[in-house]
């Protein structure tokens, strides 16, 4: 018998050929998000002029006559407020950043003893990058070393006492420094302790579903600043005679409970959008409930969940500066606290001191949004092949 190969069967794929002159290049993209339509165009005319009636303004007052060196506010303030300015000058001063910029980074801790939230600065960049690249091996050894080793490192090192270190008390930490460490210790307590809540609030037992929503309600009724205030004010009476926590650990606290609260409804979010057909698949593998969360339904649902998630770790990023009302100086309130400073007081100082801290604000959080985006793409099964 005679066997013939089809000619119609191909060996290898054909290459894709390139898109079409018209669907492709700046000018297919500018039709097609800027002016597919009358109403599009219309938008993108308005807002065009909108722009060029704000930046150019905008650019004057912060870059070219802006003043970005010099000591005293004289270099901030014109002839007839006492200053070096011409009479009718207006631009940033940014010499009064530049003066404070390290009491804005690290608050009131004393200049000799800097390099120790430094150091701990950058053993935090260390660890966390390699934990954020997806193809970067050794996933386990760095949570291990982000979530364990750097907080023993941290506990070491910010407060001193230990090892000859001078102990520095924690009214003393203010400016960016206890931004990131109230923000990262929020976000690394409330995601797992979320996830538990959530689950618990799932759970057939009635006691621990109870305990659980109990909690959830009860703290997302309740403001940041109240739960500050309780944890600062109120918890002091309750302690027997003589016993007490430091302020910045009830700040820490108070914090991580409350973002884990609105965590775990986000995570919940998650779960009840999975498909009841992969709890029964996991049961029918015979998996435990435990098994079935870590290895089939949590995945998913945390996947599902990342902008709700992300957002909440902007938020709690933001909150942050709500320390303040327990005495407590962040990133924004160490910007105000030198408002009061007479040596660079002028009319342009507060405005240039709170342009900056919100600039680092929205730096941190749009890192965060652009690499939840990142994330989405990569875990996007429904586009891999």
């Amino acid at each position: 018998m005679n066997t013939h190969q089809a000619s119609f069967v191909r060996a290898s794929m054909i290459e894709a050929s390139p898109a079409p002159l018209l669907e492709s290049g700046v000018a297919y993209w500018l039709r097609k998000n800027l002016f597919a339509t009358p109403k599009d165009t219309a938008l993108t005319i308005i807002s065009l002029l909108v722009l060029a009636w704000l930046i150019p303004p905008a650019i004057q007052w912060l870059f070219i006559d802006a003043a970005w060196s010099g000591g005293g506010r004289g270099v901030c303030a014109t002839v007839a407020q006492g200053g070096s300015q011409p009479d009718g000058w207006s631009g940033a001063c940014w010499a009064f950043v530049n003066a404070k910029f390290s009491q804005f980074i690290f608050g009131r801790y004393p200049p000799d003893e800097r390099w120790r939230p430094a150091l701990v600065g950058i053993i935090f960049v260390l660890f966390l990058v390699p934990m954020l690249i997806p193809k970067v091996p050794y996933k386990g050894l760095n949570a291990f070393l982000l979530l364990v080793v750097l907080p023993i490192l941290s506990i070491i090192l910010l407060p001193g006492g230990w090892f000859g270190l001078t102990y520095v008390e924690t009214p003393l930490w203010g400016g960016l420094m206890v931004t990131l460490v109230l923000s990262f210790v929020g976000i690394a307590v409330s995601l797992p302790l979320g996830v538990l809540l959530a689950l618990g609030r799932r759970s057939t037992m009635p006691v621990i579903k109870m305990l659980c929503t109990i909690f959830i309600e009860i703290v997302r009724g309740i403001p940041l600043i109240t739960v500050l205030f309780m944890a600062s004010v109120m918890l002091p009476l309750f302690l027997p005679q003589g016993v007490t926590f430091d302020k910045f650990l009830r700040a820490l606290i108070g914090v991580s409970l409350f973002a884990s609260a609105y965590m775990a409804e986000v995570v919940r979010g998650g779960l009840q959008a999975i498909p009841k057909g992969q709890y029964e698949g996991a049961d029918s593998l015979g998996l435990g409930y435990w098994q079935k969360m870590n290895l089939i339904i949590l995945p998913q649902a945390l996947k599902l969940v990342i902008p709700g998630i992300v957002n909440t770790f902007i938020g709690l990023f933001k909150d942050t500066s709500l320390v303040s009302i327990i005495g407590m100086f962040d990133l924004l309130g160490i910007v105000r606290l030198n408002f009061s400073d007479t040596n660079w007081a002028s009319a342009v100082t507060p405005v240039s001191g709170l342009i900056f801290a919100g600039f680092i604000f929205w730096l941190f959080c749009f890192g965060m949004s652009r690499y939840s985006g990142f994330m989405e793409r990569v875990l996007d099964t429904s586009q891999q092949r």
